[in-house]
């Protein structure tokens, strides 16, 4: 299988063959089973992600985008695979030297409002990783707060340092979120759908401050989103998800312009225009994405495809190249 990686920068993180397997609690009947039930979210998954680059990570709700990127930070173990930082498997990795990594990698959940303590206010919440990793003194982490909260626009700062979440509008809650994210300095960033909850007139406003912050501070972002829209504005490459899979992965222009899966045609598709008038003139995939309990056999997308033949519920299509730099596991030309 061609492992996909970026075309300049070197690899700050990469992925090869992660697999993630969550068992499921089975009944009496069950234990006389040889077969273990479990769902498979995430299936050999293999990329790198340049340091400096952004590598947005799209698909339906369900393709494991998100459980991707907590492997990506070892929140969670993979059943197998590996991920290397800087050159090092991390599953290699002690206490200390994950301690350390904790401030080099950060995560920005979906939902602000469920990541934030309604018991910490908001300068509280955004120096607690600076506390956990006692960076500073309390002065000195006071000042860097109140900096990085004029940067990503909470101002005014001292103000709003006092201010707790049920206080904040949606906005504020997602620029307190990301400010937290990025107090330690980090040089990784996983955004997990960061705009998802914010109002259509915020995430334009978001994914703005992303790509400042990105240029201010040397960031390396994997973005994650259900919308190819928003990866078109924000992302160097794409990839594209499907149940567990990566199906295709190039540059942002070479996607966009030249689709070769036929599930990422069928995702720009569905890509809203911003026209009352315009009429759709293709038809979106039928059905919904399979269960990933019980995936189908060769490629998992065959279910929905217009253009399946006996080949593809055969076995599974590996990522081949079809142009420099783009990859697509679709046997069809």
């Amino acid at each position: 299988m061609a492992t996909p990686t970026p075309t300049s920068a070197a690899p700050l993180v990469s992925a090869t063959d992660l697999v993630k397997d969550f068992p499921l609690r089975g009944t009496i009947f069950d234990a006389f089973s040889p077969v273990r039930r479990a769902v498979h979210a995430v299936d050999r998954v293999s990329f790198s992600i340049g340091e400096g680059e952004v590598l947005g990570l799209a698909g339906e709700s369900g393709s494991g985008k998100s459980t991707t990127g907590r492997l990506l930070l070892r929140l969670i173990e993979p059943t197998s695979g590996s991920v290397v930082y800087r050159g090092t498997d991390i599953r290699s990795y002690g206490a200390r030297e994950m301690e350390h990594l904790r401030a080099k990698t950060q995560i920005v959940f979906q939902d602000p409002n469920s990541s934030l303590s309604p018991r910490m206010s908001v300068g509280q919440a955004i120096s607690h990783p600076l506390s956990i990793h006692g960076m500073g003194t309390a002065a000195e982490r006071r000042e860097r707060v109140l900096d990085l909260m004029e940067k990503v626009g909470l101002s005014p700062a001292p103000f709003l340092y006092r201010k707790y979440p049920h206080q904040l509008s949606g906005g504020q809650s997602q620029r307190v979120v990301l400010a937290r994210a990025l107090v330690t300095q980090p040089d990784f960033l996983v955004a997990d759908e960061p705009i998802a909850m914010a109002d259509v007139s915020v995430r334009a406003l978001v994914l703005q401050l992303m790509r400042q912050l990105k240029q201010d501070m040397g960031l390396t972002y994997l973005f994650i989103t259900h919308d190819l829209a928003t990866a078109k504005y924000l992302c160097d490459r794409v990839a594209v998800m499907y149940l567990g899979r990566i199906v295709e992965l190039a540059s942002r222009d070479e996607l966009f312009t030249r689709p070769h899966h036929p599930y990422t045609r069928a995702l720009l598709d569905a890509v809203p225009v911003p026209d009352p008038k315009a009429r759709r003139d293709k038809k979106l995939p039928h059905g919904e994405i399979p269960s990933a309990i019980n995936p189908p056999a060769g490629c998992h997308y065959h279910p929905r495809c217009p253009f399946a033949v006996a080949r593809c519920r055969e076995a599974r299509p590996p990522l081949r190249e079809v142009a420099p730099g783009h990859v697509s596991a679709c046997i069809l030309d």
